[in-house]
């Protein structure tokens, strides 16, 4: 049996973790498994901020399309003639003439 086919066989067998040099295997594989860990903890943490991102920006859509439909609504409603079909009702009607501008003389002023 060659060299190669030793080690790959005792690495199959588990013996670099049962020799006496095995405290520094396993701390080599406890470390490789913290950072595995969290390497996989700040992918979920990420993909939760993407989710969180896009549902923002739905909402934020849904919120624009919202005050634009709303906006259109309260246009129509400021315009002179919905105004008039709306007090008709109460009896009022527009002015035949132009109001008067009232103006206060300062007596101080020359």
């Amino acid at each position: 049996m060659s060299n190669f086919q030793q080690k790959i066989t005792k690495f199959i067998k588990g013996e670099y973790l049962l020799n006496e040099e095995a405290f520094k295997n396993w701390r080599m594989i406890l470390f490789v498994i913290v950072l595995l860990i969290l390497m996989i903890r700040s992918a979920h943490i990420t993909d939760e901020k993407v989710m969180k991102i896009s549902q923002l920006k739905k909402q934020e859509n849904e919120l624009r399309a919202e005050y634009i439909a709303l906006r259109s609504k309260s246009m129509i409603l400021k315009l002179e003639t919905t105004v008039v079909e709306k007090v008709k009702e109460m009896g009022l009607h527009p002015a035949d003439k132009p109001p008067q501008i009232i103006r206060e003389v300062d007596p101080n002023t020359p």
